[in-house]
């Protein structure tokens, strides 16, 4: 039996750990993906070998990167690992939303089992790279996107694909629109893409996790698009690598209360 379990999440944009014992979180952290997800793993590997973790460890690894978690004894798939995470954090049957890089997951929980589970295409303009995108062009990091975004008036982007919609807002910007309202538009347009994932399950709760989850703004425009109430917890974003620790623990749910 070992001491820590430890879960891997390697994403497109970011990669999440968390680490495990028997009974609560003990440790989490984010790492950048960058180009390299080999190099991710190293760099997590690493991390975990100076606090303490690596001699002692049983570890699985999901998400985009997965595969490149070689000291990992099992790899599984993210839908699997957000479920069982999503349980655990909220403790209730509903919809898991993951806005991830490079695409969006909608889970359904029943029972704390997933039962059901939809993804939207990656090349999708209803993505969180869309949005980090979109705030290059726009010459802002993400807070600031958000803070523009709330004092806007949303201009219309509707194209589905992330490249044409990317032209849209380039002709925004050459006709002298203001900042806040394309800022406003691209948050618009993620949350209806997501909403319109999540009408499949109109009577379920809903919940969110991922990055997006920090983003009181984001989450306001999902409830409005959604027409039900969005919820979210502190430690939302690490819901998949939560589920990867508790797969490599064989357990259903550990004590929850980290902040960094």
């Amino acid at each position: 039996m070992s001491k820590y379990y430890v879960g891997i999440d390697i994403g497109s944009t970011a990669s999440k750990t968390v680490v495990i014992d028997e009974n609560q979180v003990v440790d989490a952290f984010t790492l950048p993906t960058g180009w390299s997800g080999q190099e991710t793993a190293e760099n997590i590997y690493e991390k975990l070998k100076n606090k303490g973790y690596a001699d002692d460890m049983t570890c699985v690894a999901t998400g985009y990167g997965r595969v490149c978690v070689h000291y990992a004894n099992k790899v599984i798939t993210e839908i699997t690992c957000h479920g069982k995470g999503g349980w655990c954090i909220f403790k209730k049957d509903g919809i898991i939303v993951d806005v991830g890089g490079q695409d969006t997951k909608i889970i359904e929980i029943e029972n704390g089992a997933v039962k059901d589970f939809l993804m939207n295409d990656k090349c999708a303009a209803g993505t969180g790279k869309f949005i980090e995108v979109m705030a290059a062009r726009l010459g802002t990091g993400l807070n600031e996107l958000y803070d523009m975004a709330s004092k806007g008036d949303p201009v219309s982007i509707s194209s589905m694909c992330t490249v044409f919609a990317e032209s849209e807002v380039i002709g925004h910007i050459a006709t002298g629109r203001p900042k806040r309202d394309i800022a406003a538009g691209v948050i618009d347009s993620v949350a209806a893409r997501v909403a319109a994932l999540a009408i499949r399950y109109p009577a379920k709760e809903m919940v969110l996790t991922g990055g997006l989850c920090d983003s009181p703004y984001f989450i306001k425009v999902l409830s409005q698009k959604s027409r039900r109430e969005v919820t979210t917890h502190p430690f939302a974003r690490y819901a998949g690598a939560l589920g990867a620790a508790l797969t490599a623990a064989k357990k259903s749910e550990v004590k929850v209360e980290w902040s960094k």
